[in-house]
């Protein structure tokens, strides 16, 4: 199988499908096919240094099949990194289910799913994103327990989109502080870009703070609902990138910052909670620069919903979440930080710190430390009697 992509599309020019693992050192791609129930879906695993891979599953109308895979396994990526930035003991994984939402979910198409993560006994744990709901994750656990984001009648966190919301908002204030020297967003103007479930509790945020917010959306009902709740302005989905604001917010799909965007943006700070948006790093990272924009790393910002679904696999406790969640401001600090000091992008500054982690946690794993499980039944490590006797 080999991959074309439209122009500007991050990975994949004619690359075949290992190429793409081995350019961004992925360990495993398993694509899922059910026909009986329309299911055509790819769940990507990118690092399982730290743990298995946490990363929530998305559907969504792709163009095509390598549209899909090229945006799992972008998506799969930016979890490990996220997930070793905000201190948790996970990987990165993600799952995508090509469909349309609004019309082409099923009971059955989930279950199957299901069936395909448990298939992979704990190697990748799922959770809900873009395109997903709580009930549809409900299904997904009817046959599998590697799932999180389940309603909190079942003993889960619910919709970690409130959590999102929060990291971002106090990921704003952070960026606020670099820029502005104060971390108030009162009087700042935002707009934001998508009017999902992440983007209406951010809106409310902001609003309680005084924020001036922008909104613009490919489903206008989403949009309305945010400018009756916040008080927003509705903005036309084209124009949202032309308004002269203190932050600009991509909240929807990924790959909104690139070489066509990026010269029309009016604002001091980019923070938002997509994923990826960078289209290309090494190209739109420094374009941000150029134009003196400073731009809060996605996956750092947005960590928020991963770090909430990460307390359920350890009994859920919403008030530790949140403070989690807030770590997100003196994280992004420290990041601003490290880009001074080694004059690099805040992109980069994110990435090492990323890898860091992963560099030592990976040394101490290294070391054997018996598994319980093996008490009392040393048979399993072949240390009998003759010959195999240590």
């Amino acid at each position: 199988m080999s991959i074309k992509t439209a122009p500007e599309t991050s990975t994949g020019y004619d690359k075949s499908v290992f190429e793409l693992l081995e350019s961004k050192e992925h360990e495993q791609v398993i694509f899922c096919s059910d026909k009986k129930v329309g299911l055509k879906a790819i769940i990507a695993v990118h690092n399982t240094t730290l743990g298995p891979a946490l990363g929530g599953t998305r559907m969504w109308p792709y163009k095509s099949e390598q549209e899909a895979l090229t945006d799992v396994l972008r998506l799969a990526r930016g979890m490990t990194y996220k997930a070793a930035v905000a201190g948790l003991n996970l990987g990165g994984g993600k799952g995508v289910i090509i469909g349309d939402p609004n019309t082409e979910k099923t009971e059955a198409l989930f279950r199957s799913y299901g069936r395909f993560v448990e298939g992979l006994a704990g190697r990748y744990i799922t959770a809900e994103d873009v395109g997903i709901e709580v009930r549809d994750m409900e299904w997904v656990r009817m046959e599998t327990k590697y799932v999180t984001g389940i309603s909190r009648a079942l003993g889960g966190s619910g919709d970690p989109s409130s959590v999102t919301a929060l990291g971002c908002y106090v990921g704003m204030k952070a960026s606020a502080k670099r820029v502005f020297g104060s971390d108030s967003l009162k009087g700042k103007k935002v707009s934001i870009q998508g009017a999902g479930h992440v983007s209406t509790h951010l809106a409310n945020y902001l609003r309680k703070e005084g924020a001036k917010i922008y909104i613009s959306d490919l489903y206008p009902e989403k949009v309305n609902r945010i400018v009756t709740e916040a008080g927003a302005v509705p903005v036309d989905v084209d124009e949202i990138y032309d308004l002269d604001v203190d932050i600009f917010s991509p909240c929807a799909l990924g790959g909104t910052l690139n070489s066509e965007t990026i010269p029309r943006l009016k604002c001091p700070i980019v923070a938002g909670c997509a994923n990826n948006q960078l289209l290309e790093e090494e190209i739109h990272g420094p374009m941000l620069i150029d134009k003196n924009i400073l731009y809060a790393p996605d996956y750092v910002i947005n960590a928020g919903g991963l770090i909430n679904v990460a307390n359920e696999l350890e009994g859920y406790n919403r008030d530790h979440a949140h403070e989690q969640a807030m770590r997100i401001y003196d994280t992004l600090i420290d990041i601003y930080k490290l880009a001074d000091e080694q004059g690099i992008p805040t992109y980069a500054a994110s990435n090492e710190l990323a890898l860091q982690r992963l560099r030592q946690i990976g040394r101490i794993k290294s070391i054997y430390a018996s598994k319980s499980r093996f008490s009392g039944r040393l048979g399993e490590l072949n240390i009998g009697t003759g010959a195999n006797r240590l």
